[in-house]
């Protein structure tokens, strides 16, 4: 064997290390993503079932919710008619408030004179009432 034909043999040797040590990293890259693509694929799965489930809990869910769409529609008009008659009463206590400010001063004070007038008379009746039974004794 001539010193070419050893070159050449040393040459091809070392491209079949070359290749095979290229293999073998391409193998070992390849064994775990076989793991992840396995895994990916029961990730998947387990996603549509979840999607599944989801879909069927949001069919249920609009289900109720349209159900319940009218008693809350009707509660909150409720809420608007009652904010309204209490906006009108007070609008109407304000008005008969400005409009009979001094009628009601006058009638208080004029009920007030009453009370005391008819305390002074049940007073002087008593002490009449008094007296006489004094005379009589």
């Amino acid at each position: 064997m001539s010193l070419g034909g050893l070159a050449w043999l040393i040459v091809a040797i070392a491209i079949l290390i070359l290749f095979g040590s290229i293999a073998l990293l391409v193998y070992r890259i390849t064994k775990p993503l076989k793991n992840v693509l396995v895994d990916a694929d029961i990730i998947a799965r387990e996603a549509d079932e979840l999607m599944a489930n989801a879909n069927t809990l949001l069919v249920d869910v609009n289900g109720k919710v349209s159900t319940l769409d009218p008693a809350v529609k009707a509660v909150a008009d409720l809420g608007v008619s009652v904010s309204d008659l209490n906006s009108a009463t007070k609008n109407l206590t304000g008005k008969a408030r400005s409009s009979n400010a001094s009628k009601g001063a006058s009638a208080f004070s004029t009920m007030n004179n009453m009370r005391k007038n008819h305390k002074s008379k049940a007073k002087s009746s008593s002490t009449a009432t008094e007296a006489a039974t004094e005379v009589t004794e």
